[in-house]
């Protein structure tokens, strides 16, 4: 059983520079609500409410104004700094402490995950007391991705940007690991490009024949919103989605709240922080 969960908010967030030079790449804004905010529904639709929050130098007090410790929302957020982007599994090394002896999730801080059964999958996938669990997607241009090849209904094979076709089956930012990861992070070694890749992590669990998937399928989305245009895409998604449905995705309250995490009253205080806006006026009619 997963129960706490580790976003990746670091990085320089250079491909979305210029905006990036006055703000955290995960505090610009999806639609109606900061990108943070789509990571942290993903976790919560797990059902994992401790989080490890891993920012930039400097950028804390941001996240902390936003956020605060979490539980106006329902969850415990901690927070880390990290230095010097390392690859990706330097997070569990940055939170070794924190992780202990127990499971724990990996989302990247940029990725935008929605569709109807996804929470079902996150469930699932979360009650796992062993090995990891990666999240697949099919796209159209998998030489851009670390990819899996599946054959009967295990993985065969990973591959880190193939440049001969292998799989539609791109490894998406969100990874599901047992106690164990701490321990295998450790032993990477960085690769050419000077950093320690998440498919060499991932390598080890297969190693070990305990590595799952979940295939993401046509009716889920599931974006890197790392780039001008795929932020701009995901934000028309979220407009078009919210306005045609009447909804509000990534409505952190709306999630805690059908979960009995916080009450009525907590949104009603949460209300006094958001002040008067489109946001605050779903939250009334919750």
């Amino acid at each position: 059983m997963i129960k706490k969960g580790i976003i990746l908010a670091g990085g320089s967030g250079t491909r979305l520079s210029p905006l990036t030079k006055a703000v955290n790449k995960q505090l610009l804004p999806i639609h109606d609500k900061p990108m943070i905010f789509y990571p942290l529904s993903v976790m919560m639709l797990a059902n994992i409410r401790n989080i490890l929050l891993i920012v930039n130098p400097g950028q804390i007090d941001n996240f902390k104004s936003l956020l605060g410790d979490g539980s106006k929302y329902g969850i415990k957020i901690n927070y880390k700094i990290q230095l010097k982007p390392r690859g990706l599994p330097d997070a569990f090394n940055l939170g070794k402490s924190f992780i202990g002896s127990d499971n724990v999730a990996l989302i990247l801080g940029d990725n935008f995950f929605y569709g109807q059964s996804l929470a079902q999958k996150l469930e699932k996938s979360a009650k796992h007391k062993t090995g990891a669990t990666i999240f697949l997607k099919e796209v159209t241009e998998p030489e851009n991705y670390g990819v899996a090849k599946i054959k009967k209904n295990k993985i065969q094979k990973i591959v880190e940007k193939p440049k001969k076709f292998i799989s539609r089956n791109a490894i998406t930012g969100l990874y599901f690991f047992d106690k164990n990861v701490s321990k295998y992070s450790g032993k990477l070694k960085p690769s050419k490009r000077g950093e320690l890749e998440i498919t060499d992590l991932i390598k080890e669990y297969q190693k070990t024949k305990k590595l799952n998937f979940e295939l993401i399928g046509r009716g889920a989305v599931w974006s890197d919103a790392g780039k001008i245009e795929d932020l701009t895409n995901v934000s028309n998604y979220v407009r078009s989605i919210e306005k045609v449905q009447g909804i509000k995705i990534a409505c952190l309250e709306e999630i805690s709240l059908s979960k009995k995490w916080i009450t009525k009253k907590n949104i009603m205080q949460n209300l006094k922080f958001y002040g008067n806006n489109e946001y605050s006026n779903y939250l009334k009619k919750l």
